[in-house]
């Protein structure tokens, strides 16, 4: 008797339309992991909206849902967060009936994400909360809060960034050479070889992907 091909539904999503390589970062891993579970892709979703709004705001989620039960396929995210950062909408999808997969969490299910949007809320209430009452704590000092030049900061903040990844690129790009010289072309086998190796990427993560190794080959 012939197996069944499994079928997913992908969806991505990033907060800002600037947010390029974070969509094609996302695209990848989804893809990537449905290759790994030799399923098929029904239909791939992708939008630009908050995390925090539900899936009413949402409408690309929302077909994505609608779709997954229809078809009775799984949805597949490249992180937790990009689903939602709303606890009540995530509380809502585990009652939905829908099975999904967080690439990031491939452990977590419909049947477990609530306890872990409870936290995360909870988290984001305490951060809110720490932040209020030290604001109020500086005011109280007589301390005057906000930046008389915002521009100018934001400025430095850009070139500073900049400058971190360009000293970044420096120290990559040896190792990349090495590596190349070994006989390894293709951008996603130099991923491979400096994640083997335990190299960081410059925000410290584990993963490489090879639109970010092209860009800086460039």
């Amino acid at each position: 008797m012939a197996m069944t091909t499994k079928t997913f539904v992908t969806y991505c999503r990033t907060s800002t339309g600037r947010q390029e390589n974070g969509m094609t970062s996302q695209t990848e891993i989804v893809r990537r992991y449905v290759n790994s579970q030799q399923g098929d892709i029904t239909a791939e979703f992708c939008e630009v909206e908050s995390g925090g709004k539900t899936d009413k705001d949402r409408p690309q989620l929302s077909a994505a849902l609608i779709l997954c039960k229809k078809t009775k396929s799984t949805l597949v995210v490249a992180k937790l967060d990009r689903l939602s950062r709303n606890a009540e909408f995530l509380l809502k999808l585990q009652n939905a009936g829908v099975d999904f997969v967080c690439c990031d969490c491939p452990n977590v299910d419909r049947f477990t994400v609530g306890i872990l949007a409870l936290v995360a809320q909870r988290e984001r209430e305490l951060i809110s909360e720490r932040t209020r009452l030290g604001l109020q704590v500086v005011k109280s000092r007589g301390v005057k809060l906000g930046n008389p030049n915002p521009k100018r900061q934001v400025a430095l903040m850009v070139a500073s960034k900049k400058l971190q990844k360009e000293k970044f690129v420096q120290k990559l790009l040896p190792i990349i050479d090495e590596i190349k010289s070994t006989g390894v072309q293709s951008l996603q086998e130099i991923c491979n070889c400096l994640m083997l190796r335990g190299i960081k990427t410059a925000t410290g993560g584990d993963t490489f992907y090879p639109t970010t190794i092209r860009n800086y080959l460039q």
